[in-house]
């Protein structure tokens, strides 16, 4: 416990020090406030942003049930079920099909090519035709996101189950499995830690997606509403919109971390 309170204390240094130094600038005048306003003042926007008016008693004075205007939360939650519902749709035809690319090789060689022509195409480039396929709104954000993890749970699958070592497979023949024992107590837990590090990198690419989509065809969710700020130009909102979007992927990255490694307590590469 110690250990891990000092390598969190550890960590916060070089954030702090780059806040102090965005203090100063701010503070003493050398860049424009307007243009990168201070950490206090961003801060209060955040607060502005978050807090409900629910919070607050009827008897409290009205401008303040006005400043606090909540958004937050249902920004959150419109961001976030578009994630999950992307990630899973991404994740769900990525699974069973790398499996199947990773262990069949006739139809690794029929469908690598066109999995490769496609992959380096970024999702904001399928943007036009999300709209033009689904309108405005959810969908064409959750397609947009649902690519952008597919791709990584895909080729992570894929090289999971490549790299299973020689030696298992070898020695599991040698003790007669069959086809379904081979897959099922070889190949697939052989290939867990490759697969839960490409969710891993799905969930980080479905958050870049999510912001982009909600710039572009959702009028609500943190995306839209650091959108709305740069028209207005509230930059301390963008910030407080970026940092907000920060906060919850590097909570659900500790979770997937966390995951990973009960999933992983096995696995001889993992620390004890």
């Amino acid at each position: 416990m110690k250990k891990n309170w000092r390598i969190f204390g550890a960590g916060l240094i070089v954030p702090i020090v780059l806040i102090l130094v965005w203090h100063t600038f701010s503070t003493r005048g050398w860049v424009n406030p307007q243009m990168l306003p201070a950490p206090l003042d961003v801060l209060k926007k955040w607060i502005e942003y978050g807090a409900p008016r629910e919070a607050f008693n009827p008897a409290v004075e009205s401008w303040l049930s006005w400043i606090f205007s909540g958004e937050m939360v249902r920004d959150i939650m419109g961001s976030m079920y578009r994630v999950f519902a992307g990630f899973l749709i991404g994740t769900t035809l990525a699974l069973p099909l790398g499996l199947i690319m990773g262990t069949n090789q006739r139809i690794f060689v029929l469908l690598n090519p066109l999995i490769q022509l496609h992959r380096p195409i970024p999702p904001i480039a399928f943007t036009p035709l999300a709209i033009l396929w689904f309108g405005l709104g959810d969908a064409p954000a959750i397609f947009l996101i649902s690519i952008g993890a597919f791709f990584p749970v895909l080729m992570n699958t894929i090289a999971g189950v490549h790299h299973v070592d020689s030696i298992y497979i070898r020695a599991a023949r040698n003790l007669g499995a069959n086809q379904f024992t081979m897959f099922s107590r070889v190949i697939l837990p052989a290939a867990v830690p490759y697969i839960l590090s490409g969710v891993r990198i799905g969930i980080g690419s479905a958050f870049i997606c999510v912001i982009i989509a909600e710039m572009l065809a959702v009028n609500n969710g943190i995306g839209f509403r650091i959108q709305e700020a740069r028209e207005y130009f509230w930059t301390d909102k963008i910030i407080a919109g970026m940092y907000t979007i920060g906060f919850l992927g590097l909570a659900i990255d500790i979770a997937m971390n966390k995951l990973n490694n009960y999933l992983l307590r096995w696995h001889r590469g993992l620390e004890s």
